[in-house]
């Protein structure tokens, strides 16, 4: 029924000049139309480029063989395709970036990722550049192109918008001016989950910054219920974001492992646990893939993402629900949360033979035992 694991986790091969480009179930950037046009539009300038929302690699493709081209990538899903593509690709932030070093940036927006991330990535586009660099920036009017050109025409100087095909832009533009400092990255928040309290730290673009998602709070009153104290149990956090999630559940004494694909949310997690004194093991992870082969949980949470480039992608999701049936141990219970409307329910019912609903208010919590077995 649908997508199975080993169908999300196959790498596909692409015919491309040169060589083969890598594409896969839940990593961004093809068959989607900002890079579609992003690879229509880019041409070599100078000798070093910069790519600093790459997904598969398929928007900053033309220049590769032609310029010395690096790509900044935070998803383990699209790090996976470019490194099996051959592509130059480092794990990293875009903010990360070494300045005044590159003579072309190439940026699709990360508009799904809120306007703190898009924002930090402008500004570390202008501190890339090195003087009359230029910066191709591709996006969507629907999602604020207009606003981030003109936040990045303040940044750098001139620009032009080059093509246009539907609501979909692509702009060029030439830094003219000296790039301003960073800004602030770290934010923190404090909350109770619970019944206890928690400090979260983050970085620009983790999900729900600044305070923890209702269906994260359903979830946690719902398995509390259900299950009570975790000592004793191995818990795994599928997609664990900055650790809503996992830091209390690591507090209720679980041995918690948490995996996620996106690396900024990784590093916040991490930082997190540092900050409340707790421990988890933290990977960066596509769905399962960095976990070890046959590795089993008594107990495994998720809040499912459903966006992904900022298209309802059920792929990952699906893939979650997979994971969790494959890793988790006889007797073992898998808690789910997520919108209504998304129908979970029969997925459930062939990887677990049944489920039930445990709570239903704007979210609805899903639960399924393995082998009948009780949590």
């Amino acid at each position: 029924m649908g997508l199975t694991l080993a169908e999300y986790h196959r790498l596909t091969p692409l015919p491309r000049p040169g060589g083969v480009l890598y594409v896969k179930p839940g990593a961004r950037g093809f068959r989607d139309p900002v890079y579609d046009l992003l690879q229509k539009t880019v041409e070599p300038f100078g000798q070093k480029a910069l790519d600093l929302n790459p997904g598969v690699g398929w928007g900053s493709l033309p220049l590769e063989g032609k310029m010395a081209v690096e790509r900044l990538e935070t998803s383990r899903a699209a790090f996976r395709c470019l490194t099996a593509s051959g592509l130059k690709a480092r794990l990293a932030l875009p903010w990360e970036a070494e300045e005044g070093a590159y003579d072309l940036v190439v940026l699709a927006l990360p508009a799904g990722r809120g306007s703190r991330y898009v924002e930090a990535s402008l500004v570390a586009a202008a501190r890339a550049l090195r003087p009359g660099g230029l910066l191709y920036l591709a996006g969507d009017k629907n999602k604020g192109f207009e606003r981030y050109f003109k936040e990045a025409r303040r940044l750098l100087g001139y620009g032009v918008v080059v093509r246009r095909e539907g609501p979909y832009r692509v702009a060029l533009l030439e830094k003219e001016k000296e790039a301003p400092p960073l800004p602030p990255l770290w934010h923190a928040f404090q909350t109770r989950l619970l019944g206890q309290e928690f400090t979260f730290h983050h970085l620009p673009g983790v999900f729900s910054a600044g305070k923890v998602d209702p269906a994260s709070l359903l979830l946690l009153e719902a398995l509390k219920g259900e299950v009570g104290d975790l000592r004793g149990r191995s818990v795994l956090d599928l997609g664990a974001g900055y650790g809503a999630l996992t830091l209390p559940l690591a507090r209720l004494g679980g041995e918690v492992t948490a995996v996620e694909d996106d690396w900024a949310s990784v590093l916040s997690l991490k930082a997190s646990l540092r900050a409340n004194g707790l421990r988890a093991s933290v990977l960066h992870s596509d769905v399962d893939e960095a976990l070890t082969e046959g590795e089993g949980f008594d107990i495994i949470v998720t809040n499912p993402p459903f966006h992904v480039g900022g298209a309802v992608i059920l792929d990952v999701a699906q893939a979650f629900v997979e994971a969790a049936a494959a890793r988790l141990r006889p007797g073992g219970g898998f808690f789910l949360v997520a919108n209504p409307f998304l129908k979970y329910e029969p997925l459930l019912e062939a990887r677990f033979g049944g489920f039930k609903t445990l709570l239903v208010r704007e979210y609805k919590v899903l639960f399924a035992a393995k082998e009948g077995g009780k949590p």
